[in-house]
């Protein structure tokens, strides 16, 4: 029996290289192709654990290359495709939403349709030992919009997304929606809440409140820092997604949330604080916090409910934000020293 082998997207930036090792670890004989374009927000050295790990296998490239994506279908005869691939910075996408469209619009059509023609001979088809090959689309809550001061985001909240990165990514959630609808063909999505921890890109809330502190720098915070998001430890993300690859039902959704809902003052304060002990200077960081101009579209919060994951799947969350954090600021006070 030959080992299983797998087309990982994106995989080397931040939830991607948290999933790789984690899943090459869980699954000895599974074989990792990881294609990923190595845009900004990727970085090979997330991956040094595992560079010459014998299962693992990197690939520059782009998702939105149709030669390339088929070339590496026949070559290697993918057993699934677990998609991180996407552009995913709000801010970004405020001032150039053409590179969102363009990758996690196309890109995802590009990739499932290439998998069909490969997998299926037609409308609810497989090829013969094809059956039980499957896409796995990781996607965000953003395509949900912004809840109010109550309410939870399930599986069935209508998608109101804010955001051309938002909106790119609810897109794409409806191309693979489709094409278990039209085609039959095997797949799974899962949204998940603000991921958070190690290998995470320094432009995001977290390491910038890291970074800009240990620097003596001003903290930035959006508008009066109220803004509410629901937080996920990623390696408690690379566990739903497992579970989601391994045993969720074809043409469903999953959310993954962690149930802890902050808003940006206090991951900020809270940053301080645990930095003032782990790093103390004369002052508190705090003392850095600054409040700058809002973005514009600022969703005002999300929060997910898991429970279908959690009552389907068993899935649960090991870290809570207090413990995750203090794991995430232990990484990146190493990484920056």
């Amino acid at each position: 029996m030959k080992d299983k082998v797998i087309l990982v997207t994106g995989g080397a930036g931040f939830i991607g290289s948290n999933f790789i090792p984690y899943f090459l670890d869980s699954y000895k004989y599974t074989k990792i192709i990881n294609l990923d374009k190595l845009t900004y927000a990727g970085d090979l050295s997330n991956l040094e654990e595992i560079s010459s790990h014998s299962n693992y296998s990197f690939i520059e490239g782009d998702i939105c290359d149709r030669n390339l994506v088929e070339h590496l279908f026949k070559v290697h005869d993918f057993d699934a495709v677990i998609h991180f691939a996407a552009e995913s910075h709000v801010d970004n996408s405020i001032k150039n939403p053409d590179a969102f469209i363009q990758t996690n619009i196309f890109g995802t059509f590009n990739l499932l349709d290439v998998a069909k023609n490969c997998w299926m001979v037609g409308a609810n088809e497989f090829k013969k030992g094809c059956e039980s090959k499957r896409f796995h689309h990781i996607s965000t809550d953003e395509v949900y919009g912004t809840l109010g001061e109550v309410g939870l985001f399930t599986e069935d909240t209508p998608y109101a997304p804010n955001s051309p990165y938002s909106a790119s990514k609810a897109s794409s959630d409806f191309i693979v929606r489709s094409y278990f609808h039209t085609y039959g063909m095997n797949v799974v999505t899962t949204n998940c809440s603000n991921n958070y921890g190690p290998k995470q890109h320094n432009e995001k809330l977290i390491p910038t409140i890291i970074r800009k502190a240990i620097n003596g720098e001003q903290i930035p915070i959006y508008g009066d820092g109220k803004n509410i998001r629901d937080w996920l430890y990623v390696l408690d993300h690379c566990k739903g997604i497992d579970l989601v690859f391994q045993k969720g039902k074809s043409g469903d959704t999953y959310n993954i949330g962690g149930y802890n809902e902050r808003d940006n003052l206090y991951i900020a304060n809270k940053i301080c604080e645990l930095l003032d002990k782990a790093k103390p200077k004369q002052g508190s960081y705090k003392e850095q916090i600054a409040f700058v101009n809002d973005r514009p579209g600022h969703d005002f919060r999300y929060a997910i409910d898991a429970s279908k994951i959690e009552t389907e799947l068993g899935w649960v969350a090991d870290e809570n934000f207090e413990t995750g954090i203090q794991k995430t600021i232990d990484w990146y006070l190493n990484k920056y020293n």
